[in-house]
């Protein structure tokens, strides 16, 4: 069977054709079937667009309505709702420490829940406590840190063996001389409170006792009774009781001054090497959610906390503004895993 002459021009043409684009010839040579997808080209799905959300979102929550971490999920929820095009809905988990809330978030499995958490619960619950039934590295995923803040480390305006005009220096002298008839006050054990004051007491070698309470503002209470010598109790507390008169200020547990509380001095300040401890928030997901759908939600919060009015709201909130990368977060579990876990450890303290 003889072969169909082609024109020597029109042979040269379909020639180039091939070689400058494989479409080419599909597009010049009839075709009887469809044709096949030429080599290397890009699936179709990649261009398409991530097809998430399709119901509502939940953002659990470990505490109750009106803390700390509940008003922070609430002032991303409704922007981020904005974003998505479906409902944010915050649903408060309680209990553990916000322990329920993680481990809630750490077993679901309908791709549309994420929480938000304290840095206790994303890093050193299961050292704290091996029955906690979730494990922060292997179950949960980084999104975003959303806010830090250091402690401030507070007493009495008037106590014994302490001038009204005692500076920090001053202050930490008092507390060596002191030894264990000073005590401390915390909302509980293995909190960040009461291991940021191990910490403390390790780099400063005072030696107060630990006193449990159920929560900082019963800690504040009891140092306006004498009842306590000293406590790191968050800013926004501190600051109210200093305003007031009531407590003084020693320093802030960062490694510098902190724009929460921008006239207190740091501890490095008073001496205190080597310490710096900060409470933070952050947003997480169960590891077992797609990595597209991580992704995504992680971008839009870390963009909407950055926002101008939503960082201002963080910040009159006690929250310098952060709102990093997966990988920033888990960066900074990292390394608070390694200090906290070392104070653990030192320590031999185990949550009750």
């Amino acid at each position: 069977m003889s072969r169909p002459v082609v024109p020597r021009r029109a042979a040269l043409a379909l020639a180039l054709a091939a070689l400058s684009s494989p479409w080419a010839i599909a597009q010049q040579t009839p075709q009887k079937a469809p044709a096949a997808k030429p080599v290397g080209a890009a699936p179709a799905a990649a261009a398409a667009p991530l097809a998430w959300p399709t119901k509502p979102v939940r953002i659990i929550v470990g505490f109750p309505a009106g803390s700390s971490p509940d008003l922070t999920a609430r002032t991303i929820a409704e922007p981020l709702s904005k974003a998505l095009g479906q409902p944010v809905i915050v649903e408060n988990k309680v209990g553990a420490g916000g322990n329920i809330g993680a481990d809630a978030v750490a077993k679901a499995r309908d791709d549309h829940t994420i929480g938000l958490m304290i840095n206790g619960n994303m890093t050193i619950a299961k050292m704290l406590n091996p029955a906690v039934p979730y494990d922060p590295i292997k179950d949960l995923a980084p999104l975003s840190l959303i806010g830090t803040s250091p402690l401030v480390l507070t007493a009495p305006v008037s106590q014994p063996g302490v001038s009204a005009t005692a500076d920090a220096r001053e202050f930490f002298v008092a507390a060596r001389n002191g030894g264990d008839k000073w005590s401390y006050g915390t909302p509980g054990v293995g909190t960040v409170g009461h291991i940021g004051t191990e910490l403390l007491k390790s780099r400063s070698n005072i030696n107060p006792v630990h006193v449990p309470y159920p929560g900082y503002p019963q800690v504040a209470t009891a140092m306006l009774g004498g009842q306590l010598q000293m406590a790191l109790l968050p800013p926004a507390l501190a600051q109210a009781q200093i305003k007031a008169g009531k407590l003084r200020a020693i320093g802030v547990t960062s490694a510098g001054r902190s724009p929460l509380v921008p006239d207190v001095p740091s501890l490095a300040e008073a001496g205190i090497t080597n310490y710096n401890l900060e409470i933070w928030n952050a947003f997480a997901a169960p590891a077992t959610m797609p990595k597209p759908i991580q992704a995504k939600v992680a971008a839009l919060i870390s963009e909407i906390a950055r926002s101008p009015d939503v960082r201002s709201k963080l910040f009159q909130q006690g929250w310098q503004v952060v709102g990093t990368s997966p990988e920033g977060l888990a960066n900074r579990i990292k390394a608070d895993t390694n200090l906290l876990g070392g104070v653990i450890a030192m320590r031999g303290i185990k949550a009750e």
